[in-house]
């Protein structure tokens, strides 16, 4: 007996047609994907000096923002810290005398910029130890996760301190809190001085996390 010829049609031809050739693209595309991460990988590990030299370059860079956002808090805490202003006229029962201690929430930013200044001076010594070592990853993470609290600290301190600066420059009509800068002058500047320097330490702790971020995920 001779076997049975199964005819096939047009559409069944096509249909096969089509499927290997998309079957071909794909496999195409999948070799092509692969040899671009092959050449990226092997760029990578074929210049491990200069990937080096980038991370260091960028730690020193690190340690730099560091000093610098430890002498805006520590500038912001004592210009805050110093605050005093005294009217040159005085009843017989009342003395007319404005310090940031009168107001719990300028107390906290004071509190807050030391212990962010405290901090990074502390922890200096990690970053120097990024520069000479570069592949560390651990200390890397602690400070990323201690930044951001700081950040997070800082933010709330100057938030509540501008809250107070904005009403002692403009004051309040609806509650009846008349604004008290064009009696205490030297008060509001010293103040609104020392919130520059604050945010400008929250921009620098932003840029660390940042940094660090960067560098633990090329790791």
């Amino acid at each position: 007996m001779h076997p049975a010829i199964i005819p096939c049609s047009p559409r069944n031809i096509e249909l096969k047609l089509f499927t290997s050739n998309f079957d071909q693209k794909q496999r195409t595309k999948k070799m092509e994907a692969e040899k671009i991460e092959a050449s990226e990988v092997s760029k990578e590990y074929s210049n491990p000096r200069r990937s080096s030299m980038v991370i260091r370059g960028v730690s020193v860079l690190d340690f730099v923002l560091r000093v610098a956002a430890a002498v805006a808090t520590l500038g912001a805490a004592i210009a805050m810290g110093t605050t005093r202003q005294t009217l040159p006229f005085v009843t017989r029962f009342i003395r007319f005398r404005a310090v940031y201690k009168d107001l719990p929430t300028l107390t906290f930013f004071v509190i807050v910029n030391s212990v962010v200044c405290g901090y990074l001076v502390l922890f200096l010594p990690f970053s120097i130890f990024h520069i000479i070592n570069s592949k560390v990853i651990i200390t890397r993470i602690i400070l990323l996760v201690l930044d951001t609290v700081m950040m997070a600290l800082l933010t709330a301190g100057a938030s509540a301190a501008a809250a107070i600066v904005a009403l002692a420059h403009d004051g309040n009509t609806n509650a009846n809190w008349f604004p008290i800068c064009q009696q205490f002058n030297n008060f509001c500047q010293r103040t609104s001085g020392s919130l520059i320097g604050s945010y400008v330490a929250i921009v620098l702790l932003i840029l660390l996390i940042i940094i660090a971020s960067v560098v633990i995920s090329r790791r």
